[in-house]
């Protein structure tokens, strides 16, 4: 670890769209889901923006453009403009611009985000590994991706193509359940080829590096419900984050936590931002968030007291994240958490 770890939820005075410039929020899970906006989003954001924070959407889906993203926030009542909106597709564009010139081929395994964002970086999408492409990119394309795309990417990796891939999530949230994701996609060339793509989503740095550049922001909070990416890319970029509990991570993922996946804050949906959180103080052996005490035992961890869950959940942080260190702990949290209706 080049800094050290997290070891509880940090409490803040001030509610959060106040002690930050920028909001960096995900979108699946975090401001809706299966396309329908979730329960307090529309109104928590539009208090935010008129607090005065600036929100940016920024998502690893690399399937639609900018404009499509935001008129769809729009429609849900999130009044939203093409540059508020940052995806990974732009962000693995920037990348390959960087390694191959302007006006080079690029074989795309994907959809029209893709093909928008690589046009903007002076880029030609090509469709073919017989168009003598200088780079290959794979970004999510949609549930019904042709299988044969994925031989189009094989036969030009194979070649010796550099790689590029907007990201690797293994899943996406849909509304029937869990789909698979792009990096499921990824996982076909790789094994056809042997070879490793360039990542550029999230968690990694470029993804970052591309809303920061996108957004100027100076104080910017990371909101997102995924530990692995959201999370994680705000540990990689040296940044704050909240955890909403509305998408894909539950109660003994968090309390599992390594490190790099642990958020500064967490909370149950997006009115996080408009409050201030509680402190998570030392208590004896335990720590004590409201109305709670959790501490750490041998085989388990314990929670007394009684108030709010999600105090609760935050004593139980503390405690799971100082007794695994630098690690992931691996105490039985399942009787804390079912106290709580986690």
């Amino acid at each position: 670890m080049s800094r050290s770890a997290r070891t509880r939820p940090e409490g803040s005075g001030r509610a959060l769209s106040e002690a930050y410039d920028t909001a960096l929020l995900d979108l699946d899970g975090v401001v809706y889901a299966g396309g329908n906006a979730i329960v307090h989003a529309v109104e928590s954001l539009a208090s935010a923006r008129a607090g005065g924070m600036r929100l940016a959407y920024v998502t690893n889906n690399a399937l639609r453009t900018p404009d499509a993203v935001a008129g769809h926030l729009s429609e849900l009542g999130i009044p939203t403009g093409a540059d508020d909106v940052i995806t990974s597709a732009q962000a693995v564009a920037r990348l390959i611009s960087e390694q191959v010139p302007t006006g080079s081929r690029v074989l795309v395994i994907g959809g029209e985000g893709l093909r928008v964002a690589l046009r903007e970086r002076g880029l030609v999408p090509v469709e073919s590994a017989d168009d003598d492409p200088a780079a290959v990119v794979q970004g999510f394309g949609g549930l019904d991706l042709p299988w044969g795309r994925f031989a189009e990417a094989s036969y030009a990796v194979a070649r010796g193509v550099p790689w590029f891939a907007s990201n690797t999530d293994l899943t996406i949230p849909s509304g029937r359940g869990i789909a698979p994701g792009n990096g499921a996609a990824v996982e076909v060339v790789r094994i056809a080829t042997g070879a490793e793509p360039q990542v550029a989503g999230k968690p990694l740095p470029p993804m970052h590096r591309e809303t920061i550049l996108r957004t100027g922001a100076e104080r910017p909070l990371v909101v997102g419900d995924r530990l692995d990416t959201d999370i994680e890319g705000a540990f990689n970029g040296e940044v704050d984050s909240l955890l909403v509990l509305t998408g894909v991570t539950d109660g003994p993922q968090l309390l599992a936590a390594p490190p790099q996946h642990r958020p500064t804050y967490v909370d149950a949906d997006l009115r996080g931002l408009l409050a201030g959180q509680p402190e998570v103080a030392v208590e004896g052996d335990g720590f004590r968030c409201g109305g709670w005490t959790a501490t750490a035992g041998a085989e388990r961890l314990e929670l007394a007291g009684e108030g709010e869950a999600l105090d609760g959940l935050r004593a139980l942080c503390a405690a799971a994240w100082t007794a695994a260190g630098d690690g992931a702990c691996e105490l039985d949290g399942g009787k804390a958490l079912a106290r709580l209706g986690l």
